[in-house]
């Protein structure tokens, strides 16, 4: 299989022919090539390690997908060692059935059955790569060079091993780290300020608490690489049970669930450890997951109730209750009888996660007054002023609303009534600046005495109606002054012009 565009193909006849179009397939043809057929010699089958590769590229997806990596990896070197002490015994021995089996203390003895010849090469291998020594002194010039050769390359196998196992146990240490808290520098810290060693010992244990009990305080550390969705389902999948235990989400959808969860840090305490004291200022509330708390009196010995698996508190100091006198104030002193394991919901997130759910805010508000009439801490004179003052602004709220939209209204048509002047304006200014035809005309006399002869300079009020008529504005826009000589503000008629005589002169504006 391979992918392709992010999806994994399974196809065999895709498979087929992505594999012979690959660069691989020369190198695999080439290391089955009977190629042991020509020469007898073990030297003919060397094309067998062009395979190396493929070896290689399973072992690293064996690690990826394998539940113990580190495990993998130290199989792996052993398997290396044990390949190069192989090969290390195939060249001793050849060298000795070249010199002569048993000609001197060096080469391998000639022993009658084959697996005491090949024991006897693999342990003078092994205390040669394993720089033991201990081995027998060659005589002949090749017997020195190949046993300076084994142990350069002894050298340099040591070192390699060397650093593999270092990096195997480093790994380890690294990994421990992530999911652990490290309690060395907290002992440094006891120890340099001079605080007792009961202390220290309660801080070792819990440090043994969390490893022996596989708690991990830090565990979205761990998940923070993943995308959001699949870290949902890691989380959901590991505290989802425990989390729909709980009294307040039972009913709840999954999927609501698998988003709240990741709002949720799990926190351990010890014995004797007080998760909140009353008074204190309340930032978080807790869910008990596993262990069993106590409220205890202000002697911190006294129990008034035990809490168990399910249960929930500090919500009262983080939701505002009406009549509520302690405000953000813690109202109980909570104490763990022993190692408790609880979820820890921070103030912001809860006040989220109430937004966007309000039955969980009714039942949290129900639950936090019962509590608060039992302990004495509720005024119900000021829950009810509180409640009248809210639905008094809630009245006012919604006066102001009606009057908005009252506003609104009328701005709007302000507004249509600006656009549509704006627009009259326009198509005026737009024929003034466009020029009609101005003629001098004024009334009077003509040659002979004839009346109704024009003076002065004026538009052509046939061609601005026609104008005026197509633009659909009709006779409104017909508007002008009309003078005489003396100034005096004439009146209008149905044509606009006016005359009073010999003399009188008419401007026309449109």
């Amino acid at each position: 299989a391979f992918l392709e565009e992010g999806l994994l193909v399974r196809a065999r006849g895709r498979i087929g022919h992505r594999y012979l179009h690959s660069s691989s397939l020369p190198w695999d043809v080439a290391s089955l090539l009977p190629t042991d057929l020509l020469h007898p010699s073990p030297l003919a089958r060397a094309n067998r390690c062009l395979r190396a590769p493929r070896l290689w590229e399973a072992f690293e997806r064996w690690e990826t997908r394998t539940g113990h990596p580190n495990a993998f990896r130290v199989g792996k070197l052993l398997l290396y060692l044990l390949a190069a002490i192989h090969w290390h015994a195939c060249l001793y021995f050849a060298l000795s059935a070249r010199l002569g089996l048993g000609t001197d203390p060096w080469v391998c003895p000639n022993a009658s059955r084959p697996l005491r010849r090949y024991l006897h090469s693999f342990y003078i291998s092994t205390l040669v790569l394993a720089t033991v020594g201990d081995t027998p002194v060659p005589g002949r010039q090749e017997e020195l060079l190949f046993f300076t050769l084994g142990f350069l390359l002894a050298v340099l196998g040591f070192a390699t091993v060397t650093g593999s196992i270092s990096s195997v146990i480093s790994n380890l240490l690294a990994a421990d780290a992530i999911f652990y808290p490290d309690p060395a520098p907290v002992r440094r810290y006891l120890r340099a300020r001079g605080a007792g060693k009961g202390l220290a010992r309660k801080v070792a244990a819990w440090h043994q608490h969390l490893r022996a009990e596989r708690k991990l305080p830090a565990e979205l550390q761990v998940l923070k690489f993943l995308p959001r969705s699949l870290m949902a389902e890691v989380v959901a999948e590991v505290h989802l049970p425990a989390l729909a235990r709980v009294g307040i989400f039972q009913g709840w959808q999954e999927g609501v669930l698998r988003q709240l969860v990741l709002r949720l840090r799990p926190q351990v305490f010890g014995p004797g450890e007080f998760v909140c004291r009353r008074g204190d200022v309340g930032r978080e509330m807790f869910f008990i997951r596993e262990g069993r708390l106590a409220v205890v009196a202000e002697d911190g010995t006294t129990q008034l109730a035990v809490l168990g698996q399910g249960l929930y508190f500090g919500e009262i100091s983080l939701i505002h209750i009406k009549g509520n006198t302690s405000g953000n104030r813690r109202t109980a002193n909570i104490l763990s009888l022993g190692y408790s394991d609880l979820f820890c919901l921070s103030k912001e997130d809860l006040a989220e996660v109430l937004t966007e759910f309000p039955s969980a805010r009714t039942a949290l508000e129900a639950k936090g007054r019962q509590l608060l009439l039992a302990m004495g801490k509720l005024d119900l004179q000021a829950e009810a002023r509180e409640v009248a003052a809210q639905e008094e602004a809630e009245r006012r709220l919604q006066e102001l609303e009606v009057a908005l939209e009252g506003l609104q209204t009328r701005a709007a048509r302000l507004v249509a009534q600006l656009e549509g002047s704006g627009l009259r304006m326009a198509l005026r200014v737009q024929r003034l600046e466009a020029g009609g035809r101005w003629q001098w005309h004024g009334r009077g006399r003509g040659p002979g005495g004839a009346p109704g002869a024009t003076r002065g300079w004026g538009r052509d009020k046939d061609r601005d109606r026609d104008e005026m008529e197509q633009e659909g504005t009709g006779t409104e826009v017909e508007q002008g002054w009309d003078r005489d000589d003396t100034g005096a503000k004439g009146n209008r008629d149905g044509t606009g012009q006016r005359g009073h005589g010999d003399g009188d002169k008419d401007w026309d504006k449109d």
